[in-house]
Parts: structure tokens; sequence; C-alpha cells
């Protein structure tokens, strides 16, 4: 027995060390600017945390020389928006990174964000031939050349793409619950910082600022990857702790958070997302997904949204990502507009201007309503589908009416009329008219001024719910939405949402009433 015990010891040191020596230790810091003195950050502007800011991803890791994310493997084109020209497109040039830091200049852009794949794997031989190491330098030269010429170009933070947590060289998926999923985690926001001097860093309240991409590509992940990132940065960088906006996906306490998909319609979870529109055709292997740019009036829409319901950070979504069609820069296919456009309304969220409500149709009405069925007759209301809500028409009886497709969700959305809605938040009463099916509940979620709610209040949940008992009945259902604002803050730019459990109870007609 006692050797049984001893081998079978042996053998768990002996897989364990395999483990260890399997691996590969975290290297040290990429870049020269660590461990520097607290004296290099004195007089370093910062942004305060009620001031007004806005960001754009910036995407750096073409080269035209090298055709990387320019042409394709197969030789076909990688880029479905076009740079004005392919001349010096390159992370490679510091020529080209002025241009765009000046460009972004003109946008009224405060803080750029590279979009940074510098994993602690890709330390490696060929880590001086990697974009995301070689561009850094690159961009910095670039505005110390502007800021040498007397501008103002944007100050530097961190996107850290955390698809590297999944795809890297060592081909690990990192857990960042554990030891070395963290120390992972966190060298790759010291590697960044550790290229850009303490001088070009972008700071809220004198943090750094560093936005997260998806959790999804975490094996794992919980609150100790932040708070270790903290805690070490602070020891490397004259103690000076990160200002972190978790992406909405991470499940973690963080200083904001931030939605990506803003070039699909406006997201404001707390720092806000905005952008053009979004046309990945030319990306292999992806669904076709296109939000219409509509000649500028999308782009100008989702900053007519932002600004009815601003918050204090917003994040042009993108700069210059070609692939996906989400780009504000200067372009072969629309030239210089959304620079322009950018500039006129980073300008008016800056000076706080709020859109008057339009005025049309429901002005002055006391309600609006929509009658759902086979043929959905809009009064004013109009209820739209989402992913997690797609509806089907039903006959009841000698009724007509929608409910939700099986398997597509628990929730029915509905648009309200612009000019039906008051520049303040009012008080409404929700009347829907539900076929009682079987045993489950209807409630309702609005947008609202409940800033404790999902999104900035714009997933406020009315304190009415409707019991349902399955009487095989048509009833109506009344819900309270007090200090409701109605800023298209849901899905799809909806103004609020039945909450429908089960998915066989069917809506005939919708209400919204003034009180």
């Amino acid at each position: 027995m006692q050797t049984l015990r001893r081998a079978a010891v042996l053998f768990i040191v002996l897989i364990t060390s395999h483990l260890i020596a399997a691996t590969p230790p975290i290297p040290p810091a990429f870049g020269p600017h660590i461990h520097f003195p607290a004296s290099e950050l004195a007089g370093v502007p910062s942004f305060g945390a009620t001031q007004r800011i806005v960001g754009t991803y910036f995407f750096y890791w073409y080269d035209s020389n090298t055709k990387e994310h320019v042409i394709d493997g197969d030789g076909s084109d990688a880029l479905t928006t076009h740079p004005a020209t392919l001349d010096d497109f390159s992370y490679r040039s510091v020529r080209w990174h002025k241009k765009q830091l000046s460009d972004m200049i003109v946008a009224g852009i405060d803080v750029v964000l590279p979009v940074f794949w510098g994993a602690p794997s890709e330390h490696g031989t060929n880590a001086q031939l990697h974009w995301s190491y070689v561009g850094i330098p690159k961009l910095v030269e670039a505005r110390e050349q502007l800021l040498r010429e007397g501008k103002q170009p944007p100050r530097i933070g961190l996107f850290y793409d955390t698809s590297t947590l999944q795809f890297n060289q060592s081909h690990q998926h990192i857990d960042l619950t554990t030891d070395y999923g963290q120390q992972w985690f966190y060298a790759t926001v010291r590697d960044f910082f550790s290229m850009v001097p303490p001088r070009h860093w972008a700071m809220i309240d004198g943090k750094p600022i560093v936005l997260l991409y998806s959790a999804a590509f975490a094996k794992k992940h919980d609150q100790r990857c932040i708070d270790f990132t903290k805690q070490e940065f602070a020891r490397e960088f004259a103690g000076r702790v990160p200002w972190i906006a978790r992406e909405v996906s991470w499940q973690v306490r963080s200083d904001d958070t931030v939605a990506w998909g803003g070039a699909l319609g406006l997201k404001n979870p707390g720092v806000a997302s905005v952008g053009p529109g979004y046309d990945h055709s030319a990306v292999p292997g992806r669904t076709p997904l296109i939000a219409d740019r509509r000649g500028g009036k999308f782009y100008e829409e989702n900053w007519i949204k932002l600004l009815r319901r601003p918050s204090h950070f917003v994040m042009v979504e993108t700069w210059n990502e070609f692939h996906e069609g989400t780009d504000v820069a200067e372009s072969r296919e629309y030239g210089r507009q959304y620079i322009d456009l950018t500039r006129k309304y980073s300008d008016l969220f800056r000076a706080g201007w709020k859109p008057p409500v339009p005025v049309g149709k429901y002005t002055g009405a006391r309600s609006v309503a929509v009658t759902l069925g086979h043929e959905v007759r809009n009064a004013g209301l109009t209820q739209i589908d989402n992913t997690d809500g797609v509806t089907m028409p039903v006959t009841i009886g000698d009724r007509t009416a929608r409910r939700i497709a099986p398997g597509a969700g628990h929730f029915v959305y509905f648009v309200v009329d612009d000019s039906f809605k008051s520049a303040d938040a009012n008080n409404f009463l929700v009347e829907a008219d539900y076929f009682d099916s079987a045993p489950g509940e209807l409630a309702l979620e609005y947008d609202g001024s409940d800033e404790r709610a999902p999104f900035s209040g714009a997933y406020t949940r009315s304190k009415d719910t409707v019991k349902l008992s399955g009487e095989q009945k048509w009833k109506t259902a009344r819900f309270s939405l007090p200090a409701a604002r109605f800023l298209n803050g849901q899905n799809q730019g909806a103004d609020f949402r039945l909450v429908v459990e089960p998915q066989e109870c069917a809506i005939s007609a919708v209400r919204l009433t003034r009180r």
C-alpha cells in the first residue's frame, strides 16, 4: 500500500512538473517605459470624470507593402471600404500615423485607442515584425511631431483586443481565474503602456484608459483579473491605477461599461458607442450583415439619440476598420464626409446641445397604439423584431394577434413615434391586450430614468407584473411607466418591450397613454 501511495505521489509530481514546464513563462515588459519615477507624470494632462470625451478605435494593422490586412491569402480584396490611397498605407510609416492623427484633430477626437494584439505569446523571435509592437512607437513618434508643431493630437489609451486570450502563437486558451491567466491579462496591458511614454497617456482622473473587448475569448474569468491588473500596474507604473471599462459581456466590476456594436446602432451602457454603419461583405466566412449608411443619415440619427441622453464618454466605432466598413476616416468611397460629420456632432456633444423634439402627426396626442396580427396597423406605435424577440402572426377565435416564434426569445419590442415624445421624462400607461394561454408572467421594461437599470436606465422595469393563469381568455394588462424618456435605448432602437413567458402568450394590441 505504501509503495502504491509513493508511486501515485511521484506520478502527480511528474505530471505537475510537465504542466509547469509546458506553460511558457510570462516575459518581461516589451517596452522601456516602466518603473519610471512619478515625476514623469507630473503635469501630464488628464480628463475629469465628468468631462465630455470623444474617443475612437484605431486599427493600425494595415501594410500595403506586405499586403497585411489589405489582401486575403487567396488574393482577394480584404477590405469592404478602402482608404483614399494605398500609398504609404502602413503601420510602419510615421507619416501615415501622423496623417491619421491630424485628421482625428479635424474630426474632434480627444482620445485614440489603438487595437492591441500584443499578448505575451507574441514576444518571440518575430516580435520585431509583429504589427502590434511595430506600430505603437510609430504612432508615438507621429504624435511627438504634431506636438512640436504646436498641435493637440488625441491622447493615447488602450483598446485591449481580448481575442488574443484564445487565438495566440502559444495556442493557449487563457483561463483568467488562474494565477497564470491573471499574469497574462496584466502583461498585455503592461506591454502596451510600456511602449507609450506617460506624457502621451490618455487618462481619466489621472488613471490611464483601458477599454476591453469581449469576454467570450477567455476560457473563464472573474474579478481577480481586473484586481490583479490594477494592483500590478500601480506597482510598476509609478503608483497609477488604470481606468478600465469592461465590455458588457464581462461579469466583473470596473470603472465603467462599454458595449461593442455601436456601428450597428447606438449602444450606451455608460461609455457610449456610435458608428456610421456596418458591412463586412469582404470578410470570408461570415453571414451577411449590413447596417446601411444611408448617405450619412444613419450616423447622424445615432448621434442625435446620444445627444438626447448623453453620457460623459463616447467612442466612435471605428476610425478605420475597413474590413467591416465601420470607418469614419477618409476613404475612397466617402471622402471626408464622416470626418466632417464627426466634428459636427463631437462639438455639439461637448457643448451639451440637446436636440429638440420633432413636430409631427402625433404631437400633442394623448395616446398612440398598434394593432397586431397578420396585418400590423401602426398608429404612433411600431412593433419590431429583434433576435431575442421574433414574432409570428396567429389567429385565436375571431381575433388575430402576434406571439413569439418558437425558440425565438421572450421579448416583443415597440418604438414610439418621435412626434409623440417630449423633451423631458414623463409618466405613461401601457395597456396590452393578451391571450392568457398558459401559466406564466407578463412584464414590461422601458427606456426610463432609473440609472441603476441596465444600459443607464434603458431597461427600467415597470413595478407592475401580470401573473398568467392559463384561463384561455383575452385580457388586458396594465403597466405604469413613471419617468419614461423613450430615447430609443433598447435593442433595434426600441423604447419599451414586453417580457413574455410563456412564448405562447399572444398580443393583439398595445396602447400607450400619457398620464
